[in-house]
């Protein structure tokens, strides 16, 4: 009897070994593959023609955008003269007492310059203080104009994961991973890739279950 007992104590123990090595194996293959496809989606990334462009938000000041914002925008408006979409929609909310909002900057800027974008050409939607918000904010109003596709304009690392949300909400996207300011690969690297990770991986888990962690970075 003790010898039995002993032997069920020793395969019980075998299984716990086992299920605590694959925990730990997907704790350490889990975020390691998808910190790869965060990578390599920075670096391979290309545009693919679409129903419209979206800017994502970033910091901007009095209406005046940061570098990091800076690069998202003339990207779109790149982006737009080459005529890979007919429309540009900004996205982002402003802070409290701002006198502009992330998107309200991003279209006056697009609306100006050499190279300016016709108003009728801008949409803004002045909604969402983090990228699934922002996604949801512009996936509603293309649903309601019958728009299927987008091209994301923003940093190459946050590609994977504001793609990622784009499909989900039921839309064909691609990403213009940007080539120039702070957030272009020349300027970003590991920590970002981290930190992408994590917010991916929290989307991909808690979010599921309606958990919305914020993955706003002010910049």
């Amino acid at each position: 009897m003790i010898r039995s007992l002993a032997a069920e104590v020793f395969f019980l123990f075998k299984i716990v070994r086992r299920i605590i090595a694959v925990v730990v194996l997907l704790v350490l293959i889990v975020p390691s593959y998808e910190s790869y496809q965060i990578w390599r989606t920075g670096h391979t990334a290309k545009p693919v023609s679409s129903d419209a462009i979206i800017v994502l938000g970033a910091a901007q000041f009095n209406g005046v955008p940061t570098p990091i914002l800076s690069a998202r925008i003339e990207d779109a408006r790149a982006l737009f003269r080459a005529g890979l979409a007919p429309l540009i929609i900004t996205v982002g909310a402003g802070a409290k007492g701002d006198n502009f909002s992330e998107a309200q900057s991003s279209s006056n800027t697009l609306k100006s310059g050499a190279h300016l974008v016709k108003a009728a050409k801008v949409v803004t939607i002045s909604v969402g203080r983090d990228t699934l918000s922002s996604t949801v904010a512009y996936a509603a109003y293309m649903r309601l104009h019958n728009l299927k596709s987008v091209i994301i304009a923003t940093d190459p690392y946050h590609c994977y994961r504001a793609m990622a949300m784009a499909r989900d909400a039921g839309l064909t996207a691609s990403c213009a991973p940007v080539a120039t300011g702070p957030g272009s690969t020349a300027h970003t690297g590991f920590r970002y890739i981290v930190r992408e990770t994590g917010a991916y991986l929290a989307y991909k888990t808690v979010g599921r279950v309606g958990i919305h962690l914020s993955d706003q970075v002010k910049n």
